[in-house]
């Protein structure tokens, strides 16, 4: 089944989950960060102001208008953009450039088309020169984990896009990330898909007790998965408003149908509208 995450295999060296919680690894910390991009009258600030500080292995997600620096932000953490004032930083760590201490997640699933499942899964391990067999053996242990060990020697091509995302997350994982850097990557996914890929992340982070960081359009995902849900003003970005999802765990698709959910959601969608509001306004000044 899609859903299906079977019990991580023991590894030949430690875990990631072994780590967090003996070392409290994976605590982001963004502090004043603005980031603006371009010069004289193309300048454009994306995000303003922000600070933020996100315990070792909470789940944290974004939410939202259209243009807002969601993903500016997450690109921030990932090394992949420098912020103009302001620093990031992990375990007191300030980010100068990317590193597999973070996973990255995309929307579109970024895999290597010539490569197999197999492959794609290794090639981190491989470049970080671990050698082959313990590349072979990490890739196994992830493909395993997110249940695609019967197509392991099959090509992106040849997987549904649901499978093709479980590769990547596995791909993500398999450097033994602090961090995991998720953004908007169920959003090309159909709806049944998209809930089950849902359930499926909530089992691996429950296994590995990771650092998750969650760019999502969507209120429900949102709610479903965080502890936290952050709002984030229509642009330049800020964060507005930090809600905390007390939810239950383990939790499963009909948490949707209860009270709590229903009104954490009337919560989020209040605060997200109010800024499309503004977003569309701005646009049409």
């Amino acid at each position: 089944m899609l859903g299906l995450v079977k019990p991580m295999p023991q590894p030949t060296e430690e875990t990631p989950r072994a780590r967090n919680h003996r070392a409290s690894e994976g605590h982001v910390e963004i502090q004043n960060v603005s980031i603006t991009f371009g010069k004289g009258s193309k300048q454009h600030t994306a995000v303003t102001e922000t600070s933020l500080d996100i315990p070792p292995g909470e789940f944290v997600c974004i939410l939202g208008p259209s243009g807002c620096g969601k993903s500016t932000l997450l690109n921030s953490v990932a090394g992949y953009v420098t912020p103009t004032t302001g620093s990031v930083t992990i375990d007191g760590e300030e980010i100068k450039s990317p590193g597999p201490d973070r996973g990255m997640v995309f929307q579109q699933y970024s895999l290597f088309p010539w490569k197999t499942v197999k492959e794609n899964v290794a090639f981190g391990p491989n470049i970080l020169g671990r050698g082959k067999t313990v590349a072979d053996s990490t890739a196994q242990t992830f493909i395993e984990m997110v249940g695609l060990a019967k197509f392991a020697n099959r090509y992106p091509a040849e997987l549904s896009g649901g499978m093709q995302q479980r590769v990547g997350i596995a791909r993500a994982l398999a450097n033994y990330p602090r961090v995991l850097l998720m953004d908007e990557p169920f959003g090309a996914l159909d709806s049944q898909t998209r809930l089950m890929m849902q359930e499926s992340l909530l089992k691996i982070w429950t296994e590995f007790g990771i650092t998750v960081l969650f760019v999502t359009h969507d209120i429900d995902e949102a709610v479903f998965l965080g502890d936290r849900v952050l709002v984030m003003s229509a642009g330049p970005g800020k964060i507005i408003a930090d809600i905390k999802i007390d939810l239950p765990r383990p939790r499963s698709p009909d948490i949707a149908l209860d009270d709590d959910f229903m009104r954490l959601k009337k919560l989020c969608h209040d605060k997200i509208r109010a800024e499309s509001l503004k977003a569309f306004e701005q646009q049409n000044a």
